[in-house]
């Protein structure tokens, strides 16, 4: 069911983070097996799909989807994109949060392990930032909805954000 943009449910960012932890276990289906939850909300959020085995296929990148998926649900209009970086200039500039959008990209250059992307971006929602952590809660941290520590040393922030109607 769509929401209404007219209304955020809330007037901070936790109660996004607090949506988002409730689907806290979500996985992509094992090998060739797809996880029709996953792929419902690809097919849903990720409009810039094209090809019919991306939007089919759980284990299309979709952190940005999952995302979009949650602030939809808070009521908030998201990129409908599956690519880290459309968050980039979304909404406006956050301080760091619970809840707030971050965007981090790998230091080094290549595949990431720990998100999947080949790019280096990721985007998740903050739970807390310490002197060594960045702590997100998102899609796609090794396959699944999970809360994941991510060392500053290895990521840089990008972008911290918060819907343009707070």
């Amino acid at each position: 069911m769509r929401q209404s943009y007219d209304r955020p449910v809330a007037n901070d960012t936790y109660h996004i983070l607090r949506t988002a932890r409730k689907y806290i276990g979500t996985k992509e289906g094992k090998g060739k097996k797809n996880n029709p939850t996953v792929v419902g909300w690809i097919r849903e959020f990720g409009r810039n799909l094209r090809s019919r085995f991306a939007r089919n296929n759980d284990s299309t990148a979709w952190c940005a989807i999952f995302v979009s998926k949650v602030l939809e649900e808070c009521g908030y209009r998201p990129t409908y994109h599956a690519l880290a970086a459309s968050y980039v200039r979304w909404g406006k500039p956050s301080k760091f949060t619970p809840g707030a959008v971050v965007v981090i990209q790998r230091r080094r250059k290549g595949a990431d392990p720990r998100t999947g992307s080949r790019a280096g971006n990721h985007v998740a929602l903050l739970e807390k930032i310490t002197k060594h952590y960045i702590v997100l809660t998102g899609g796609n941290q090794r396959n699944m909805v999970r809360t994941s520590w991510y060392p500053r040393s290895a990521y840089a922030i990008l972008a911290v954000r918060k819907p343009s109607e707070l």
